[in-house]
């Protein structure tokens, strides 16, 4: 199903959707970045409460928001007319990424209510490796979007 309405409109489409798949990603590589430090911090001191700060800013400002319009454009484009061949393989796969940013980013709002509360759940070398996540997804998707492999 495509909506022909929606073809004029498909490169400002495909621009905002990509503005907001990038402020997402920065976020995907930047919460985790900050759960690394926080870890190495006391629980309840001044530094902790910062770190509460910024990750809830940057969760609830940039990276909610940005997931949102992602989501939403990505769709838009999904209904726009000859954007996706449905025969090819290489949507499954970006599909598959996408999926996993959802997750991911689920994952580090749950995270996130833990430090909230000074539990810490996860090692300091946990979030370090978890900090290569986003890296994958991201190859993921732009070899599928780019080079259609499939």
């Amino acid at each position: 199903m495509t909506v022909d309405a929606l073809a004029p409109f498909y490169l400002w489409t495909k621009a905002f959707h990509l503005i907001s798949v990038f402020a997402w990603m920065a976020g995907l590589f930047y919460l985790p970045r900050l759960f690394v430090y926080h870890t190495q911090v006391a629980p309840g001191g001044a530094e902790s409460e910062r770190f509460k700060t910024m990750e809830r800013l940057l969760l609830r400002a940039i990276m909610n928001p940005a997931m949102v319009a992602a989501w939403l454009l990505g769709i838009t484009l999904v209904l726009t007319p000859g954007v996706v061949d449905w025969r090819a393989g290489w949507w499954h796969g970006k599909m598959l990424g996408f999926l996993g940013m959802t997750v991911f980013h689920h994952h580090l709002g749950y995270a996130r209510k833990d430090f909230l509360a000074d539990q810490r759940r996860h090692s300091e070398c946990y979030w370090r490796i978890v900090n290569e996540v986003p890296t994958l997804l991201l190859v993921l998707i732009v070899v599928m979007v780019i080079v259609k492999p499939f």
